[in-house]
């Protein structure tokens, strides 16, 4: 794989809103800046979870401090997707050819089931 095939997308947008990417092998400086920055934005929302779950617990807020929080809440949630796509595109792919496979269940599987199911529970 050549250092053009490996792009991550970064946790932040270009002046238009649009993504940005960066190819390399993950060891430079704006990599580490990438990290750093996905790092600060995961730490915000797991504090913003822990605000949100104390303003629903107080059941006494006002429109205005569900509104701001439902956009914090949105921008985080936002991130947190951007953070999951970017890590996800840079898994390795499977080993395995045939995703299908892991969901259907051998034969031997079956049958195997089949006896167990047929088996009397011993109680000592």
């Amino acid at each position: 794989m050549s250092l053009t095939d490996t792009v991550r997308l970064l946790p932040w947008t270009g002046p238009e809103g649009k993504p940005c990417y960066l190819a390399g092998d993950g060891a430079g400086f704006l990599s580490r800046l990438a990290d750093n920055m996905e790092a600060a934005q995961l730490g915000l929302a797991g504090e913003l979870i822990d605000e949100a779950q104390q303003v629903l617990e107080s059941r006494a807020w006002t429109p205005g401090e569900l509104h701001l929080l439902t956009v914090q809440l949105t921008e985080a949630l936002g991130n947190v997707h951007r953070i999951a796509v970017s890590r996800g595109a840079r898994l390795p792919a499977p080993a395995y050819d045939d995703l299908d496979a892991l969901d259907k269940p051998d034969e031997e599987d079956e049958e195997d089931d089949r006896l167990d199911a047929a088996q009397p529970v011993q109680r000592g």
